[in-house]
C-alpha cells in the first residue's frame, strides 16, 4: 500500500538494479536496491504492507534557485511537453513549474543550468517536444534591514455597512533565518482576538512580493502591538486589507535590499590549471573558501553568486583544456552589491513600464 495516497497495489515483479542490467529477484531485504514496475508514485512515496501504517521521513527539497520559461515549437508538442513536465515534477521534488500570471509564460524551476538543461533534452528525446527556452532567470527575494513602525488606518463608506480597522506594531529583520513571524502584543482588547488571525494572514500576504523588484520577501517579524476595531464596520477582509497597506507604508522605511541565491562552488581538477580556476570563479565575484592539492590533483571551494554561473562550464571547460569538472550546491541567500541592486531595479520598473503599455 502507498502510505501517501493510501492505495493498494499488486507487485508483479521484483527486480534487483545493477549499473547495466536487472536482475529478477522473489524478495529483497534491507538495504537492497530495487524497482517495481507498473506502480503510480512519486519520489518520496513510501510501500508498505497494507497492516503497517507506515511512511519514511520526508528527504528536505530546496527551493529552486533558476527558471526559465519554456514553449513548444509547434503547438502540436503542447501535449507532449504538459505530459512531460507532470511526469518530470512527480520523478524529482526540486523540479517545479508553473504559469506566469502576468505573461502567461510557462516556467520550469530547478537547483541549476545544467539541471534545467537535462530536463529540456528529456523533454526532446523522450517525448519528441522540441522546446523554445527563454532566458535564465535567477529566483531573487528580498528582505528589510532595519525597524520599521506603522499605524495604518483602513476606513471606507459606500452606504449601509463600511469597512473599518486600524493596526498598529513595528515590522524587524530576523537574524539568520528567512521564516515569517508574527507576534501578538495586543493587550487591552485594542483589536478583538476573531480579528487576529486576519491581520496576521494580511502582513503574511503581503509578503508575497517585495516593492524593489516585486519578488517574495524573506526573514521578517510583524509585532502588532496597537489597533482600533468599530462594531458594526470591522471584520476580518477590513483587518486583512489593514495589514497589507501597514506593511506596504513600513517597507520602504526598513531600508529593504534584494538577495541573490549564493553556490557553493567546487572545481576538481590537474594542479597545473589551480590559477586559472582561481581566475575564472574571482571574474564572476567569487569567494575562495579554501583549496587543496594532492599528487598533482587540485580541488578549489568557493562561494559564488548564481547570476555568475551561466556559462561557467564553458569558461572551464576552456582553461583546463577540458580536464577539470564542477559541481554547484545551493548555499544561502546574500545582498547583492548596491549597483547590481539599482541595475536591477531599474530592470525591473522598465520591464513593468512595458507591460502596461
Amino acid at each position: 500500500m502507498n502510505a501517501r495516497t493510501k492505495k493498494r497495489h499488486k507487485v508483479g515483479r521484483l527486480v534487483r538494479m545493477h549499473a547495466d542490467k536487472m536482475e529478477d529477484i522473489d524478495r529483497s531485504t534491507a538495504g537492497d536496491i530495487v524497482a517495481l514496475f507498473g506502480i503510480e508514485c512519486a519520489s518520496g512515496d513510501t510501500f508498505a504492507a497494507q497492516d503497517y501504517n507506515v511512511a519514511m521521513t520526508s528527504m528536505f527539497v530546496p527551493k529552486p534557485v533558476i527558471s526559465l520559461s519554456v514553449k513548444p515549437k509547434d503547438n502540436k508538442m503542447l501535449d507532449n511537453m504538459s505530459k512531460a513536465l507532470a511526469r518530470f515534477m512527480r520523478e524529482d521534488p526540486t523540479f517545479r513549474t508553473t504559469v506566469d500570471e502576468e505573461s502567461g509564460e510557462t516556467l520550469i524551476a530547478g537547483m541549476g543550468e545544467l539541471h534545467l538543461d537535462v530536463y529540456v533534452e528529456r523533454m526532446k528525446r523522450e517525448y519528441n517536444s522540441e522546446v523554445e527556452t527563454g532566458a535564465p532567470r535567477v529566483a531573487y527575494r528580498e528582505c528589510i534591514s532595519q525597524r520599521a513602525d506603522f499605524l495604518y488606518t483602513h476606513k471606507k463608506q459606500t452606504g449601509g455597512s463600511g469597512q473599518y480597522a486600524k493596526v498598529g506594531g513595528y515590522i524587524e529583520p530576523i537574524a539568520n533565518s528567512d521564516e515569517f513571524e508574527f507576534v501578538d502584543e495586543v493587550r487591552g482588547g485594542a483589536i478583538p482576538r476573531e480579528y487576529i488571525p486576519a491581520c496576521e494572514k494580511g502582513f503574511a500576504s503581503a509578503l508575497a512580493k517585495g516593492d524593489l523588484i516585486a519578488a517574495p520577501v524573506l526573514g521578517v517579524r510583524v509585532v502588532l502591538n496597537d489597533g482600533q476595531s468599530h462594531a458594526v464596520d470591522s471584520s476580518d477582509l477590513a483587518f486583512q486589507i489593514a495589514a497589507r497597506s501597514a506593511f506596504r507604508e513600513a517597507y520602504p522605511k526598513a531600508r529593504p535590499v534584494i538577495l541573490e541565491p549564493i553556490m557553493k562552488l567546487a572545481v576538481e581538477g590537474p594542479s597545473d590549471f589551480q590559477g586559472a580556476y582561481i581566475k575564472v570563479i574571482m571574474q564572476r565575484r567569487g569567494v575562495i573558501i579554501g583549496s587543496t592539492d594532492m599528487d598533482g590533483f587540485s580541488q578549489v571551494e568557493a562561494e559564488v553568486p548564481m547570476a555568475e554561473t551561466f556559462g561557467f562550464a564553458t569558461d572551464l571547460r576552456s582553461c583546463s583544456q577540458g580536464k577539470a569538472e564542477f559541481t554547484l550546491e545551493f548555499s544561502k541567500y546574500a545582498p547583492v552589491p548596491g549597483e547590481i541592486q539599482k541595475t536591477l531595479i531599474e530592470e525591473f520598473q522598465a520591464s513593468s513600464a512595458s507591460k502596461r503599455r
